[in-house]
């Protein structure tokens, strides 16, 4: 049984990578995904660590439920860091050689912080294949 890591935030619940992950699932059957959420500050400098968690947990619940009745196996739906490469990291690191391959979703080009980041291009230090998916 293959694991996927999907690493999403806003795009959690976008058709887009819910048909990337329904095509994995049609290639491998006894696909499992779990769902990592990085929490996202609100806009300025200040805000509580835990309020951003737990808004973070909420938002991974609700796309775990949208996925999966599209008929997506989501094992599993947390939160993670506010930076999504420290989130990847903690999550590869807790559960070494349990994934196959990491689902990146991000918003288009000019509209992605974690594509002016280069999330996409640096996860590839983790030594998995990226599937990069744009949601619109």
């Amino acid at each position: 049984m293959a694991r996927y890591l999907v690493v999403a935030h806003r795009t959690a619940k976008s058709p887009e990578l819910a048909k990337k992950l329904l095509e994995i699932r049609d290639q491998d059957p006894e696909a499992r995904f779990v769902l990592l959420v990085p929490a996202v500050p609100p806009g300025g400098w200040v805000y509580e660590e835990k309020e951003i968690q737990e808004r973070a947990r909420k938002e991974a619940e609700a796309a775990k439920a949208a996925l999966e009745a599209q008929g997506i196996p989501v094992e599993e739906a947390k939160p993670g860091d506010v930076s999504p490469l420290l989130a990847m990291e903690e999550e590869l690191m807790a559960h070494p050689g349990a994934y196959q391959a990491i689902v990146l979703a991000t918003l288009p080009p000019g509209l992605s912080r974690w594509l002016r980041l280069d999330v996409h291009t640096q996860a590839e230090r983790f030594g998995l294949p990226v599937i990069h998916v744009i949601a619109h």
